[in-house]
């Protein structure tokens, strides 16, 4: 992951005994997380030429999920007549000590085309750019590597977005990829999902079980269903800490796949092997092993006769598990955690095989 800010320097065909064992190591992490970027990217364009005079856009890196604590990341865009656009990144003046932007991050801003603060009309102690609906995809491009590459968002899925009108009322638009609007549940999402959470759907409903899950991650997130947006392999990503978890369901036979990439470029050794045998031995559910450069933790839960329960607990589980494994193993073994600033990979020679990056 890269951030600006200077942080005190801181198969189908496989037996079930087959599948329960895969490996979750198809999954391309940098293509997920450069897919995921693509399509907010792609979609914040479609919403920025649709938009009306007055209409103002909030892009925010939620400092819960992220772990900015009081620091706020975020650009706006102010939408004034005949497509003309304001926009404004937040500055250092607004950022507290530890978290401000270092030289390095400032001249990134400004490679990408803003302006220092107060040079541009009305952006007061924010930095700002001047553009118009027709360049959206151009400005869009631009918003995104903001969040990306200086304010060190790691995956749209941790952007929160806001949009209003020119009365301060909310404009309905198109999902922004994962980045979640801040919406609460309304009713109807809100009940459904707590039937599941409570045993599943009544006995004349029949919901598909990645629906169910799907409901059963919201209701864990305080979010609606229809907000958890899934990347090209169906994964749902929960930030936890450092690690990332990532929730999959399987067709054949049904099972859900809670799984984490613990931590990648970390050097397969004998004592590496015997610490994850020991602790997978200690786990009252689940499985640690390594495969190539990854190391992975895993808890299968079953599909048929869904327990939404069961789900709950293996998400917690691994959630939990996650975060303080990483920090565990790479402090003992090195690799690279998922959001580990810093973190340094262990020596490859050059024409090594590089297989599983997960950091922007």
């Amino acid at each position: 992951m890269s951030a600006g800010h200077d942080r005190a320097d801181e198969g189908s065909g496989h037996h079930q005994e087959t599948i329960l064992l895969d490996e979750p190591t198809t999954a391309d992490l940098r293509s997920k997380v450069t897919d995921a970027w693509r399509e907010f990217a792609t979609a914040l364009a479609a919403m920025l030429a649709k938009l009306p005079s007055g209409a103002n856009v909030e892009l925010t890196l939620d400092p819960t999920a992220s772990g900015t604590g009081d620091a706020v990341y975020s650009v706006s865009v102010d939408v004034a007549e005949e497509g003309r656009i304001n926009a404004r990144a937040v500055g250092n003046a607004s950022l507290p000590p530890g978290f401000r932007m270092d030289r390095a991050a400032v001249a990134d801003l400004v490679a990408l085309g803003w302006s220092p603060p107060g040079v541009v009309e009305g952006s007061g102690e924010h930095f700002g750019l001047r553009s118009t609906t027709a360049e959206a995809s151009r400005l869009a491009t631009t918003l995104s590597r903001t969040l990306r590459d200086v304010y060190g968002a790691p995956h749209p899925a941790f952007l929160v977005f806001l949009v209003h009108d020119d009365q301060d009322q909310p404009l309905p638009v198109d999902p922004l990829g994962t980045a979640r609007p801040e919406a609460l549940l309304d009713e109807d999402e809100a009940a459904l999902a707590e039937r599941v959470v409570r045993g599943g759907a009544e006995s004349d409903e029949v919901i598909a079980l990645d629906e169910q899950v799907r409901m059963v991650v919201a209701a864990m997130m305080k979010s609606a269903p229809d907000q958890l947006q899934v990347d090209s392999d169906g994964d749902i990503g929960i930030r936890a800490g450092s690690a990332m978890v990532f929730v999959r369901v399987r067709d054949n036979p049904p099972l859900v796949d809670v799984f984490s990439p613990v931590l990648t470029e970390v050097e397969p050794t004998e004592q590496l092997y015997v610490k994850l045998s020991e602790l997978t031995n200690r786990m009252p559910i689940g499985r640690l092993y390594c495969t190539n450069d990854t190391v992975w933790a895993s808890i299968p839960v079953f599909g048929r006769n869904f327990q939404a329960t069961h789900l709950m607990l293996a998400v917690q589980v691994m959630t939990g598990l996650a975060d303080e494994l990483d920090d565990r193993l790479h402090g003992e073994f090195g690799g690279k955690r998922f959001f580990g600033e810093g973190d340094k990979p262990v020596h490859r020679d050059p024409g090594e095989d590089h297989r599983t990056g997960m950091y922007l």
